[in-house]
């Protein structure tokens, strides 16, 4: 049986609804390697904090990126977790650094509240 205090406890809930929508973003930053990269990536699952990014290159879990949108916008993003990796392309979930106003209308679309 589980324990109720364990069960209540998991993750806060989200601030941001995900949307399953891909983008295709401009990354620079330094590998794992400490090689510096500038790609064309994916960006899926998108949200107004940030999004799981699909790249070639291995990344380190709390380095800074920067990410470049179609219309020349550039944020500075925490990669925060690996999500997955599958035939050389890995996904990470990355994290906005600010939320000024180029953070959230990076996507340019409006995201429904959580309310």
């Amino acid at each position: 049986m589980p324990n109720p205090a364990v069960a209540c406890s998991g993750p806060a809930k989200r601030r941001s609804s995900r949307i399953a929508l891909n983008a295709a973003v401009g990354l620079s930053g330094q590998d794992r390697a400490n090689q510096a990269f500038s790609l064309s990536a994916k960006a899926t699952n998108l949200n107004k904090y940030g999004a799981a990014v699909a790249v070639t290159r291995e990344l380190l879990v709390g380095t800074t990126v920067v990410v470049r949108n179609k219309r020349g916008t550039q944020v500075s993003a925490r990669i925060v977790a690996q999500v997955s990796a599958v035939q050389g392309v890995r996904t990470y979930g990355i994290e906005f650094m600010e939320q000024d106003i180029r953070a959230t209308g990076f996507w340019g679309i409006t995201f429904p509240s959580n309310a």
